[in-house]
This record gives C-alpha cells, structure tokens and sequence, in this order.
C-alpha cells in the first residue's frame, strides 16, 4: 500500500480509511508493526473489519474503493480505531493477525509482533551459502510466537526446527502457528531460558533476542510497551542476553554451525561489547547493520 492524502473521499471504503488515517495522525500513534505511516494502517484495519483480503486493490477500475458501507460496518470501523487510538496497541494484537515475507500469523498480547529482518534472509536464500548441504538441525531462540521457526521450516524442507522461549505464554501463541501452518511434525516447541534446555549440535541458530538499551526502552512509545518487555528489554546497553548467549553457543552447535543473530539498532553497543569477534553483517532492507552471522569458528 502507499500513503495517500488523508482527505476523505465520499462515502465508501475508501473514505473510510482516508478518515480512519486522519484520524490516527491526529491522535499521534506509533507505527512499526507491520505498517510505517498512517494510510496503511488505516487500510489494515478497514479492510480487516470488512472481512477483505489486506492485498485488495483500492485504485483502478472495479475496486472497492467506492463500495459504500452500512451504518453497522462504519459503526465497527468507528469502534476499531477508537480501541487501537484509546488502547494505543499495536493493530496486530486488535486483528490477531501480523504478516512477515506475505505469510500470516497468529498474534496476541503474550508474543510480541513479529517483524524480525531474519525473515527476509531466510525466504531470500542469503545465508544459504553459509549451509552445508547435511545441514538438518535448526534452533529458533527467542521464537515469540513461532514466526522464525515456521518460515525456517518452509524454506529448509528437510530440516528439523526446535523452537524455544523462556515465556510459556509465547509458545502458547507459537503453538498455534505451527499447527496454522501444519508443520507440527518438523517444528518443537521448548520452555528454555536461552540455551539451557534445547539441547546441541545445531547447524543454524536463529535468534532475535531482547536487545533493546535501557534508555531506548525509557523511550518508546506506547504501542512497544503493550508488547512483552520481557521480549524487548536487554539491559544496560542492550546486550545483557547476548552475552550469555555467545558465551555458551559454541557448546550447543555442530562443528560447522553459524548463529545468525539481530540486534536491531545496537551496533555500536554491539561492537563496544565483542569488538574482537569476527562478525560478517548481512544486507537486508533495513541495512547492513541490523543483522549478523557467526560461525562457531568465531565463537571460538
């Protein structure tokens, strides 16, 4: 979707969400779980509440853009946005829907939306290369709810995933995923707190961990505080679980094996903290600073 002028246009679908995007820019909401500006989101939720596909086009010919609305659906699309403006959470947990790489997904208050870079490298093939053609062992940590694990399983068909969090409550949400997606045969489910019980001898370690600095964390803003802040928080400058975690990882993978890791906007505490390891940053849409790859060589 592209942003559009937030005039409202007659009195169809499309009105409504060019009202419901006035609406939401006045108000002053937060973006960034799953849209970035005002029109998309109000887009999502309009075309959410009319029980249409996200994708349905509103310019051209035979859209629905000038669909008019009865007085029961304005009055639900009305009650929406004053809920995501009132509870400032994020659309996703009101829809209990989030997308990543164009694959749908459960969500709700236990399991932060998912929207992790990791995503990308994984439907895009760009850590292939870093594979061995034996490799068959898989470990989402920090899974939330599931996302990584499931999208890993899709693009690796003959792996085995293991997906672990420390939050009961998140894997209760990736449960449901992996069922959604039919993949409970090749994807298990593990309470771990990090490392500790998933067991070794993994050729790929994805992780997107709480890694958020203490002083970011005293700033963001609202719809990021109605996530877990168990999932967020990092500690001081943010990289008090990625200690632990590249202290003990060597212990928990296969000879070859290689981490690939998020840490967001922490480089610099990033390379303040392990400067001396050998990182290899890895492009995605975001930059080449948001995610990186370490072999156990590294580690080591």
């Amino acid at each position: 979707m592209q942003p559009r002028s937030t005039t409202p246009r007659g009195g169809g679908v499309l009105a409504a969400i060019d009202a419901g995007a006035a609406q939401l820019e006045v108000a002053g909401v937060a973006f960034g779980h799953g849209t970035d500006n005002a029109f998309d989101e109000a887009a999502w939720l309009v075309l959410w509440q009319l029980g249409l596909p996200l994708d349905t086009p509103l310019d051209g010919p035979d859209t629905v853009a000038d669909q008019p609305l009865t007085p029961a659906q304005a009055a639900a699309i009305a009650a929406l946005f004053g809920r995501r403006i009132a509870s400032r959470q994020p659309a996703a947990y009101l829809t209990h829907e989030a997308w990543l790489q164009g694959i749908a997904f459960y969500v709700d208050e236990r399991a932060i939306v998912p929207r992790s870079f990791i995503a990308e490298l994984l439907v895009q093939g760009d850590i292939d290369s870093w594979l061995r053609p034996d490799t068959s062992r898989v470990l989402d940590l920090c899974t939330g709810n599931g996302s990584l694990a499931v999208i890993a399983a899709m693009a690796y068909p003959e792996v085995s995933v293991v997906a672990a969090d420390i939050s009961s409550a998140a894997l209760e949400v990736a449960q449901i995923n992996v069922a959604k997606h039919g993949l409970q045969a090749r994807v298990r489910l593990i309470e771990s707190d990090g490392l500790e019980r998933v067991g070794t001898g993994y050729d790929l370690i994805l992780c997107n961990p709480p890694y958020v600095n203490a002083q970011s964390m005293a700033a963001l803003p609202a719809e990021y505080r109605a996530e877990p802040e168990l999932a967020l928080a990092g500690g001081s400058d943010g990289m008090d679980f990625i200690r632990r975690l590249l202290g003990q990882a060597p212990a928990h993978m296969s000879e070859n094996g290689v981490l690939v890791l998020e840490i967001g906007n922490e480089r610099e505490h990033f390379e303040a903290a392990f400067g001396q390891l050998e990182a290899v940053w890895l492009e995605t849409s975001a930059g080449a600073d948001q995610v990186l790859l370490l072999t156990r060589q590294a580690l080591l």
